[in-house]
C-alpha cells in the first residue's frame, strides 16, 4: 500500500491505516515535496510533478501491484498517476480530493496563500483545523484536532505555497475514464461540497464506488479512522 498525504500534513496522517493494515501489506508512505522532512521546492510545484515523485519512489522500491491511497492533494496525485501506472497500481483509493481545480479555485487558493503569509504557521494551522473538522469532533475535543494542528503549524509556509500553486491549476478529468483499476472514492460528510463532487466522480470512473463517512470533514481517515478503515477493508476484500 502506498499512502500520499494532503497539503499541510505529513506522512503521519496515515498512522491509523498503517496500524490497521501494516500486518497484511508492505507499506510505503512519504512526505509530498515541501512537506514533512522534504526540501522546499525552488519553484511552484505541479500535480504532475507530485505524481512523478510518487512514481520515482515506487520504482526505487520496486513496488508493483499496489493499492495507492491519497487524501486531498494526494487524491489528485492518484488521479494523475493511476492511468499511467496500471502495473504498479492495481487499486486506487481517493479521499476528499478533486480531479480538477474547481471553478474559482485559483483565486481561493491565492486568498489562502495571502492569508498564510500574513498570519504565519499558527494562523494557517488555526484556520485549517477550523475548516477541516466536523462539528462533532470539535464538540468532543477529538484528539486528532490537536495532532493535525501541530502538523500544519510544522509545515513551512514556502512548502505550503509551492503545493498550493499546484492546486491552483490542474485538470485530470479527460483521463478519468481511462482509470481501469477498481477505485474507492471516500468523502467526509461534513467536507462542504466534497461528497457531491466525489459522488459525481463515481459516475465517470469505471468500476468505482463512493462511501461517505459520517461526522467527518476533510481528512476522515484521521478523524474517523474506524469508519474509514472499515470502508477500506470492505473495498480490499
Amino acid at each position: 500500500m502506498v499512502f500520499s498525504n494532503s497539503l499541510v500534513t505529513d506522512l503521519t496522517i496515515w498512522d491509523p491505516q498503517v496500524e490497521a493494515f501494516g500486518g497484511h501489506y508492505r507499506i510505503l508512505r512519504y512526505d509530498q515535496r515541501g512537506h514533512g522532512h522534504t526540501e522546499i521546492p525552488s519553484e511552484p510545484a505541479t500535480i504532475t510533478q507530485l505524481a512523478d515523485d510518487a512514481e520515482a519512489l515506487m520504482a526505487h522500491f520496486e513496488v508493483t501491484g499496489a493499492v495507492f491511497a491519497g487524501v486531498s492533494m494526494g487524491a489528485a496525485t492518484g488521479f494523475c498517476l493511476a492511468p499511467r501506472l496500471p502495473d504498479r497500481i492495481t487499486r486506487l483509493v481517493a479521499s476528499d480530493g478533486q480531479a480538477a481545480t474547481a471553478p474559482g479555485g485559483a483565486k481561493g487558493w491565492q486568498d489562502r496563500i495571502d492569508a498564510a503569509l500574513l498570519s504565519g504557521p499558527d494562523g494557517l494551522a488555526d484556520a485549517t483545523v477550523a475548516r477541516w473538522f466536523s462539528a462533532a469532533s470539535k464538540a468532543e475535543a477529538n484528539p486528532a484536532i490537536a495532532k493535525v494542528r501541530a502538523m500544519v503549524a510544522g509545515t513551512k509556509i514556502d512548502g505550503f505555497i509551492a503545493c498550493a500553486r499546484a492546486l491552483q491549476d490542474y485538470d485530470f478529468r479527460p483521463t478519468l475514464a481511462s482509470i481501469k483499476q477498481p477505485t474507492l472514492l471516500i468523502a467526509g460528510a461534513e467536507d462542504g461540497a466534497m461528497p457531491k463532487t466525489m459522488r459525481a466522480l463515481a459516475d465517470v470512473i469505471p468500476g468505482s464506488r463512493f462511501v461517505e463517512i459520517a461526522d467527518a470533514g476533510h481528512i476522515p481517515g484521521y478523524e474517523r479512522p474506524d469508519a474509514f478503515n472499515t470502508a477500506l477493508k470492505q473495498f480490499l476484500g
